[in-house]
């Protein structure tokens, strides 16, 4: 694992989702069984071209996720790789049976793709704004669910999800994000990375939250706190000597993000603090509501999902050290 950290808090002029698309095309153009199942959404998630160079191993199952999903699973028997995508909520929700069953249980390793997490859905509205895929996913026996943060990650972790053998759930940000790390960049699937160090807080991120933590550690230290920052873009399995190390080194941890705290990041990460060594946590994350329609910006507002938020939590947390 190596990576380069930009962290220039600068939106990126692509789209995350080609990081995904150009993945399967590396794969795809090397001739591996990859396979790729849209539900209809081929123009949101960018694989259209895909579907007219490589006819043979892009499908689309129309809008039916439920029966998508047993596709999936009927494919990844046949010895493919394979990868099925919609929007989160439909990914996760309304297939969820099917995957558990058809994919999960029957130990077949499909790659499930979920765009739009959280408050990215934006004027989607609250329907389509998914604040609990990741609980459903986490809660799945010998699950890998990801978070991945930028175009660099997503290119890097499709290809290694795809090696994997596992069955896994992965969040994608369809268009604009934060660029945090340099292309070429290499991460390892189940190893959080840590992007700054620091003595009195440890603040413990995953996808659009990573570049608000390193804006609160940037306003921390200028107020005279030292703040270890942490991209654990796994959270299933979750790096726990990271999360041990953590707590050791600061004493005291926030997480923060996209998703209902009671039940993703931050609820994980709270299990192996308390098993293994408790110290003071914050969290930073939706707090029991749903969804709704607006811009991104407002709702991150309007969510708590915020540098100023994280801020907040920390000077909680070492107060309570």
């Amino acid at each position: 694992m190596s990576f380069t950290l930009i962290g220039k808090h600068e939106k990126d002029s692509r789209a995350m989702r080609d990081a995904y698309v150009t993945a399967l095309h590396d794969m795809m153009s090397a001739g591996k069984p990859v396979v790729h199942i849209d539900c209809d959404l081929e123009g949101c998630s960018n694989t259209g071209k895909l579907a007219k160079e490589f006819p043979n191993n892009v499908f689309n199952a129309g809008i039916a996720e439920a029966n998508a999903m047993g596709v999936s699973a009927g494919l990844c028997a046949t010895g493919k790789t394979v990868f099925m995508h919609s929007f989160g909520p439909f990914a996760s929700r309304r297939s969820f049976d099917q995957a558990f069953m058809s994919a999960a249980y029957a130990e077949l390793p499909v790659h499930i793709i979920g765009s739009d997490p959280g408050v990215c859905a934006a004027f989607n509205g609250g329907t389509h704004m998914p604040f609990e895929d990741m609980a459903l996913y986490l809660s799945v026996p010998g699950a890998v669910v990801i978070d991945p943060t930028d175009y660099a990650m997503l290119n890097c972790l499709t290809k290694k999800l795809a090696d994997s053998g596992k069955f896994s759930y992965t969040r994608l940000i369809r268009k604009g994000f934060t660029t945090v790390y340099e292309d070429g960049s290499d991460f390892e699937i189940g190893k959080g990375v840590t992007l700054r160090e620091g003595k009195d807080v440890a603040i413990i991120a995953s996808g659009i939250m990573v570049d608000e933590a390193l804006k609160a550690e940037e306003a921390l230290k200028a107020e005279g706190i030292s703040a270890k920052v942490v991209d654990m873009f796994t959270w299933k399995p979750l790096d726990e000597e990271l999360v041990k190390k953590c707590a050791a080194d600061c004493g005291c941890i926030v997480t923060a993000e996209n998703h209902q705290v009671g039940c993703g990041l931050g609820s994980v990460v709270a299990n192996c603090v308390a098993k293994n060594c408790p110290v003071p946590m914050e969290m930073v994350g939706v707090l029991d509501r749903f969804g709704q329609v607006g811009p991104e910006n407002f709702l991150r507002e309007e969510y708590n999902l915020t540098a100023n938020d994280i801020v907040a939590a920390v000077k909680k947390a070492v107060a309570r050290k």
